[in-house]
């Protein structure tokens, strides 16, 4: 399950050197069975007419349920990266906040596969999303290994 030992506030730190960043994407809970993350509806996430672009639904998608599988495995000797996502738009977003929770569905050696719901403020579903991530040996890739040390994540391991 999910590595808990890490708080919210300690994951946030970091993130304003990547994509998560640019966009206001932040941690905003976190247990054994679940990671959850928050993003801005503002002029960084919406489309020209206003609602939420659903590439910016995607990055939300993708960075909570990414984090949450590289949360879930032994970070010395592997890590993890998406190999598929899939996203079904259900509803608009206007303003505030839409909130990403990833929850497992499946914990294998080489493949997780998490689904995601993001539900706007009123927690009305917005995006139903499937994410399946790929569990890389750094065996497999010492470049990997060095790359991860010296990103936000290396202070994960």
């Amino acid at each position: 399950m999910i590595d808990t030992r890490f708080s919210v506030e300690f994951l946030n730190k970091g993130l304003d050197t990547n994509m998560s960043g640019h966009l206001g994407i932040e941690f905003t809970s976190i247990g054994e069975d679940h990671l959850e993350m928050k993003m801005p509806v503002d002029h960084r996430t919406v489309q020209p007419i206003g609602i939420l672009n659903g590439g910016a639904s995607a990055c939300l998608a993708e960075t909570v349920g990414s984090m949450a599988s590289y949360l879930s495995i032994n970070r010395k000797e592997f890590y993890s990266v998406g190999l598929e996502i899939k996203c079904n738009h259900i509803r608009s977003a206007f303003g505030g906040y839409v909130y990403g929770r990833a929850t497992p569905v499946h914990l294998g050696k080489r493949t997780h596969v998490w689904q995601i719901h993001i539900r706007d403020e009123q927690e009305k579903l917005v995006c139903l999303s499937t994410l399946t991530v790929q569990i890389m040996s750094f065996g497999d890739n010492e470049a990997a290994k060095k790359m991860l040390a010296n990103s936000p994540l290396g202070h994960l391991v």
